[in-house]
């Protein structure tokens, strides 16, 4: 099984951070299943955090077509599934109404596995703009009623790559934020980013007391392969009804895509991902 995981941070330019999801999956993901990751385009950003350029509607939405393209790609390269390794789920609905191979969102994911663990989910976040899409988000899964307290630690991104090598610090303020969060109603906790879950996962960080804390990787990357199976033993995948889930005809996309001077099929051949197998060293594909 092949899954092509899409971050929305420039990854190639955070390699400690690259480093440290390669090194989480190889211990997540099972035998057999290899993982490709793949960074948004190293010009994005002007730095290696997204930061303001993807907390405005907008400018997220411009983002969006990077994953709608790593979808096209991912099915051309013959991937079994697609994770979009970023809470608000950037692209999700568009990528599914593309593709017939499963793509998880990590949002999603994480929801409707913190739904399963407790009655009030509380969301640890870095950048407070996304709030009311995370919201929107969670009502449009259904899960509105059980999202709880989003709330913003006192650290930030580069605090906690640099946790990787002095994580006591990091895991302290974490714990306070986390606390805060309970004491708010929360039993159970979502890191809002990537790299926070990477690192709390990274350092063994499961629990605060009684609650649970969702490692959002490993609930994507879990929900990738028991999507895959299903739609191999069953034959089960995504709905074609209604709006927002009927695929459009190949060739009116292709079309469309190039009157907007996007490529009108995507090259399988431009992969350059990063390959991470289960308990194998990472290489270059």
């Amino acid at each position: 099984m092949k899954i092509w995981h899409q971050s929305l941070t420039s990854i190639n330019k955070v390699p400690q951070y690259r480093n440290a999801i390669s090194n989480h999956i190889s211990r997540i993901a099972r035998p057999g299943v290899e993982v490709v990751l793949h960074g948004m385009q190293d010009e994005t950003y002007p730095t290696h955090y997204p930061g303001h350029f993807i907390t405005h509607s907008y400018l997220q939405n411009l983002h969006r077509e990077q994953f709608v393209r790593a979808a096209l790609m991912a099915e051309a390269a013959g991937y079994d599934a697609m994770f979009i390794g970023t809470i608000p789920d950037v692209g999700l609905l568009e990528a599914r109404t593309l593709v017939d191979i499963p793509v998880v969102g990590y949002g999603q994911a994480s929801f409707h596995m913190a739904s399963m663990l407790g009655d009030c989910i509380g969301v640890i976040n870095f950048l407070a703009p996304l709030a009311d899409e995370l919201r929107q988000n969670a009502a449009r899964y259904g899960l509105g009623g059980k999202l709880g307290p989003i709330i913003q630690p006192e650290f930030g991104f580069d605090d906690v790559l640099a946790g990787f090598n002095n994580p006591e610090p990091v895991i302290a303020a974490f714990q306070k934020v986390a606390e805060s969060a309970i004491e708010q109603g929360a039993d159970v906790i979502v890191p809002g980013e990537g790299p926070m879950n990477v690192f709390l996962a990274t350092n063994g960080i499961s629990r605060i007391g009684d609650v649970p804390i969702i490692d959002s990787f490993g609930a994507g990357i879990k929900m990738c392969e028991s999507l895959v199976d299903l739609k191999q033993v069953s034959g089960v995948y995504m709905t074609r009804k209604g709006y927002f889930n009927s695929k459009p005809p190949a060739e009116a996309v292709a079309r469309l895509r190039e009157l907007y001077r996007l490529e009108p099929v995507p090259d399988p051949k431009n992969d350059h991902g990063v390959s991470v197998k289960a308990a194998e060293k990472v290489q270059n594909t």
